[in-house]
């Protein structure tokens, strides 16, 4: 074994000694044994009240933390142990610090006994984060084995003591309770989550496939109940794919939304697609609690980045009241196929069925034919990714000499120049131009006398990719090169006496074909399913109460 494998190895079990004995799991089946770790399965390990608070979505904890219903430490415990088993089944956590966690908590109990009311909104709400944000005291290695025992990869600077991200800093005044650091691949350019550290991360309600990435540990914590709200990052998708392929809800904010201040990244200093943070969690209502008490804290103060945009209830209100009200028409589009590969089944079926609940609740859907093809969007996508042909994510490799995983999207090429970050940086804008033009014209056609509110499409191509075999893109990146607001929405599961492969299937292309023949009813069976509703630039408050209608109108 040679060194960076030990190194990444005693990683790993020090981050398991952090597990107090008595939440240690004797035995971890295999996937054949027990593919679905959620539900009565984790549930065995758990008392009846750990399982009615970890239970609870975000909105219901602050409910009973702020009125003196729960305790905080009570509310940590139960999430800290549900955590520790989560860790074990699925390999979904950097680090650890449970007794800082608790330790939180308790200042919060002081505080509302000695002052008569909460901290803040957050109030004894435990919050997990992306392994991309400082917490003092806490390591950030972000997958890499070189930077372990470093700041960043720097040696001796003392910075992960006492540094902190600017998000974590407003968690904190908000109340939050900080508890876990969840897995990533190593770069963060994947869409599954590996790294020479915890190994995979799978997902937990079907053990055969990826919990996807980057923020895959988040995907995975929440749906184990690990977590009732966490933070990741989103590049080209890294939020929405652990969201879809977990069922759970998150937003993809756009740029300048929400904080990203003080968070480490890869390929740091590339401003084309930039990299934005945004919540996950089991509601709707989760997102809008959180978004909506960051934004309270002026983050535009303390994040050069920002918009000075406060919460806009009037954003939701305009959604959510008229439809309360009888005969009030929406407009969506739909895109069922991005012209270069196809949805597998059950993909298609969750499209299909929100297209027709938008329609049973009596608004309008059009077919979404953009004059961009999306294959081009890809390449502007990846000409932007590569510019610095991989120096940064190969120059953390090499502090260990450690080997990256071949799911990673990064390649050594020749570097951009000037001229070519330019280029790409025209063919961007006017890519925006486009496509924002289209969105305009489809004013003509909604009977409602505006554009299309929201463009109903997969996220991914499968319901959840299978191990190594992230295929295609190309239904997430788009939305982050036009910098588009994007909410995921479970809708399903698979089942595969619904959802059969697909016969004389003709692909229109290489990764069609390729990407349809890792479909398995079998291997796939049970496995969530979900889609996105895309919206148009810092839309945040309008796709968070338009995900809150349709998970209404799909699950009641």
């Amino acid at each position: 074994m040679t060194d960076w494998k030990a190194a990444g190895k005693a990683k790993a079990e020090s981050v398991l000694n952090l597990i107090p004995k008595e939440w240690r799991l004797e035995k971890i089946p295999s996937a054949e044994e027990q593919r679905d770790v959620t539900g009565s399965y984790i549930q065995q390990f758990l008392s009846k009240e750990e399982i009615a608070i970890t239970e609870t979505d975000a909105v219901g904890i602050v409910k009973q933390t702020t009125s003196g219903g729960w305790s905080a430490v009570e509310v940590a415990k139960a999430f800290c142990h549900r955590a520790a088993l989560a860790h074990q089944l699925v390999n979904c956590l950097h680090e650890i610090f449970f007794d800082a966690a608790i330790q939180d908590a308790e200042r919060a109990d002081k505080y509302f006994k000695q002052n008569g009311k909460p901290i803040g909104p957050l109030h004894g709400l435990p919050v997990s984060l992306k392994d991309q944000f400082h917490v003092k005291g806490v390591e950030t290695h972000m997958g890499y084995v070189g930077w372990l025992g470093t700041f960043q990869g720097k040696k001796g600077t003392g910075k992960e003591k006492v540094f902190e991200s600017e998000m974590v800093r407003e968690l904190r005044a908000l109340g939050a309770t900080l508890y876990c650091k969840t897995s990533v691949p190593h770069t963060l350019m994947c869409g599954e989550t590996v790294n020479n550290i915890i190994g995979y991360t799978y997902n937990p309600t079907n053990r055969l496939l990826a919990t996807g990435g980057s923020s895959g540990g988040e995907g995975a914590l929440i749906r184990l109940g690990g977590s009732p709200i966490g933070f990741g990052t989103d590049i080209g998708g890294s939020i929405r794919i652990p969201a879809a392929f977990n069922g759970l809800y998150g937003i993809r904010p756009s740029t300048g939304r929400l904080p990203y201040e003080g968070m480490a990244n890869s390929m740091d200093g590339q401003n084309s697609i930039l990299s934005v943070v945004g919540p996950l969690a089991t509601t709707p209502d989760a997102l809008k609690l959180i978004m909506q008490g960051l934004l309270s804290t002026q983050p535009w103060l303390h994040d050069p980045l920002v918009n000075e945009i406060p919460w806009r209830d009037e954003a939701e209100l305009a959604i959510i009241d008229p439809l309360r009200r009888v005969n009030h028409q929406l407009a969506f589009a739909v895109m069922r196929h991005d012209g270069t590969c196809t949805p597998h089944p059950p993909v298609a079926r969750a499209v299909d069925t929100v297209v027709k609940v938008a329609q049973k609740l009596g608004h309008k859907v059009l077919d979404w034919n953009p004059p961009i093809p999306h294959a081009r969007l890809t390449d502007i996508c990846n000409t932007i990714w590569s510019f610095d042909g991989g120096a940064d994510c190969n120059k953390d490799f090499a502090l260990s000499g450690e080997e990256p995983a071949p799911q990673c999207l990064v390649h050594t090429a020749p570097q951009a120049n000037a001229s070519d970050i330019m280029a790409a940086n025209i063919a961007q804008r006017e890519a925006k131009k486009e496509y924002m033009e289209y969105w305009n014209s489809t004013a003509e056609h909604t009977g409602t006398g505006r554009p299309v509110d929201a463009v109903i499409c997969p996220l991914a191509p499968y319901a959840a990719a299978r191990p190594g075999k992230y295929t295609y893109y190309g239904y997430s990146v788009w939305v982050n090169v036009l910098d588009y607001t994007s909410v995921v929405v479970p809708v399903t599961k698979v089942d595969k006496g619904v959802d059969p492969s697909l016969q004389g299937f003709e692909p229109v292309s290489e990764v069609d074909k390729v990407t349809m023949e890792t479909y398995d009813p079998e291997v796939y069976n049970g496995a969530h399913v979900s889609v996105q509703l895309v919206g148009r630039r810092l839309q945040e408050e309008k796709m968070i109460g338009l995900a809150k209608y349709f998970g209404e109108a799909l699950h009641g």
